[in-house]
């Protein structure tokens, strides 16, 4: 199993330049060999396609190929709408054209009752990004469950992870990892859950899962295994991705929730998190408690909300309330620069690396494109105009930016790539 998972590691990392499969792209920490993608755009500027959404939702796109697939929901506690009732809730499963936006189809799951009544924030009740191979469409929905869909949108197999709700919503989203399907079921049951991609049988899982919202990472280590790594409230932990058993914990020093993905290059894991900052790297391939041999630096910036970016040995990313855009060496967590960008508002999505370029999206729709690099340079400040919420992480493939609104998904390139 370590072999098929470090194979899917070096075939996610070939197929980069053409898909971006899941949260965060193939290697699941918003990264892409792209390059090209404008650093400006406006409602009548590069802007190669949009398209109206049925419903809301913080999920990103993903796209495989030629097709792109998007989650929403709409009945209930729909920003900006009437509050409508539980029973109405229905959660939606689009697959587009990712030429052009066309719809090719459509699948509605009615909500499984009782639900949260109420999620803080219009989080709402699709945060969870699918995640896709050449067979299959994943989709998660809390406590409704994980779906299969073939290409077609047809239901192959529907898996229960738990009954729990949160006010905050559930927002991990499934991982691909060799034969398996793995899904942070924190919320729904505080565990860590594998499944058989081809037939949604359980093969193992992990308990202790708690106060965790991020999306697990492959790590490939020194020694050429792979670890599952997530953060959860106080701790990273590692864990064989064949069988479940937990490898190693190291403490983060972090007092709160862990919402925040993880990122990692040559088996150091980065890590940011909780309300008050907080920050950290650890390297893998330990066994037992960790905090004392591997652990290599900590630090007090951090985000609470939107996970980092890894680029040529430097950390980036944006604190979710001030705005404030950080660059942290990698190797020791010195603060390199730390520059407060006007206009923010809050920023909830994750950003994205392409062509030596950072792309910002905050929840007021603007977005800010900087310089991956040591020293800061805002290139470009971007307004869709479009004022409804953009909580989602953009996504990139075949030369271009997807990002969804609660309202539009919008693909962003260069007007010479307009189909």
């Amino acid at each position: 199993m370590y072999k098929t998972i470090l194979l899917a590691l070096v075939c996610a990392t070939a197929c980069a330049a053409a898909d971006w499969p899941c949260f965060r792209g193939p290697t699941g920490m918003g990264a892409s060999p792209e390059t090209g993608l404008p650093a400006e755009w406006g409602p009548a500027k590069n802007i190669a396609w949009k398209a109206e959404l049925p419903g809301a939702g913080t999920s990103s796109p993903i796209i495989l190929g030629d097709r792109l697939y998007l989650t929403c929901y709409s009945g209930y506690n729909v920003p900006r709408a009437e509050r409508g009732s539980p029973e109405d809730l229905v959660r939606h499963v689009i697959c587009m054209k990712a030429g052009d936006g066309a719809v090719i189809w459509k699948k509605d799951f009615p909500a499984k009752l009782p639900e949260q009544k109420s999620i803080r924030d219009d989080h709402g009740y699709a945060s969870s990004t699918p995640a896709a191979d050449a067979e299959r469409v994943y989709v998660f929905f809390g406590k409704s469950g994980v779906f299969a869909l073939d290409r077609q949108g047809r239901e192959l197999w529907h898996a229960d992870v738990g009954s729990g709700t949160n006010g905050w919503g559930s927002a991990a989203s499934p991982v691909i990892a060799g034969d398996f399907l793995i899904v942070n079921a924190s919320v729904e049951s505080e565990t860590l859950i594998a499944l058989d991609k081809k037939t949604g049988e359980e093969k193992w899982r992990a308990s202790g899962i708690k106060e965790s919202w991020n999306t697990p990472i492959l790590v490939a280590t020194p020694g050429g295994a792979t670890e599952l790594v997530l953060a959860i409230a106080g701790r990273i932990l590692g864990f064989d991705p064949a069988t479940g058993a937990q490898l190693w914990s190291c403490a983060t020093d972090i007092g709160w929730y862990m919402v925040p993905s993880l990122v990692a290059k040559d088996g150091l894991v980065c890590c940011i998190g909780g309300r008050s900052g907080g920050a950290l790297a650890v390297r893998a391939g330990g066994r037992g408690d960790v905090t004392a041999t591997h652990r290599i630096w900590t630090g007090t910036k951090g985000s609470n909300v939107s996970s980092p970016v890894l680029h040529e040995g430097r950390l980036f990313w944006m604190h979710e309330n001030s705005g404030t855009a950080y660059c942290a060496d990698a190797a020791t967590g010195a603060i390199v620069y730390e520059e407060r960008i006007a206009g923010t508002g809050q920023v909830y999505a994750s950003p994205v690396l392409a062509g030596g370029k950072i792309y910002y999206l905050a929840r007021n729709g603007r977005a800010f494109t900087v310089a991956a690099a040591p020293r800061f340079a805002l290139l470009a400040t971007n307004d869709l105009g479009d004022r409804s919420a953009f909580n989602a992480s953009p996504a990139v493939a075949a030369g271009r930016l997807f990002i969804r609104s609660d309202k539009h998904l919008y693909c962003i390139g260069p007007e010479s790539t307009r189909p």
